[in-house]
């Protein structure tokens, strides 16, 4: 049984990476963060608003969670989500838990790229989101999403094309 986790922050190439990853290894990929989007939606609430509506609400993020637990308790997926590893670590999942990095220009670029926008504002986004996130992930469940000592891999994906980064974790797959 496979369990991928793919982890990083906004712009760090996690979706890329899980896409690709799926097409090469035909493991199945979901992506929590379309979940998290879709209630946002629900809501009719911006990323940002309904990050600051979740800090009160905690509610919806063990909600989320438990999806995620759910999923990897299934097995034979690769899981793309903030906090996925961790939770595959603290349910003891046997996974390869992989975290992506990149610095925050990189990341904004890659943001405006997709989505557009202007990159200043795009970085002042991201850190209200990461800041958001880090506050709940914190007091919900006293994880430091700034700690890496749980995952197997760490991967700054400023420097690497995709193909590059999905053979170190193939590679690692095969050991």
């Amino acid at each position: 049984m496979t369990v991928i986790t793919i982890s990083g922050l906004p712009g760090s190439g996690t979706t890329t990476i899980s896409q690709l990853l799926e097409k090469k290894t035909g493991i199945p990929y979901v992506y929590s963060g379309e979940i998290f989007r879709k209630l946002a939606k629900k809501y009719r609430l911006s990323l940002e608003e309904f990050g600051k509506y979740c800090e009160e609400h905690r509610e919806i993020d063990e909600e989320l969670d438990r999806t995620q637990l759910e999923i990897l308790k299934k097995g034979n997926i690769i899981l793309e989500g903030r906090i996925s590893g961790w939770i595959a670590y603290h349910n003891k999942i046997e996974s390869l838990k992989v975290v992506l990095k990149a610095d925050i220009d990189t990341r904004a670029k890659r943001i405006v790229n997709r989505e557009n926008g202007d990159i200043e504002n795009r970085k002042k986004e991201i850190e209200k989101r990461e800041k958001s996130e880090a506050t709940r992930y914190k007091n919900y469940y006293n994880i430091d999403v700034f700690d890496l000592s749980i995952y197997d891999l760490v991967i700054d994906s400023s420097d690497k094309t995709p193909d590059e980064i999905v053979d170190i974790i193939l590679k690692k797959i095969k050991k």
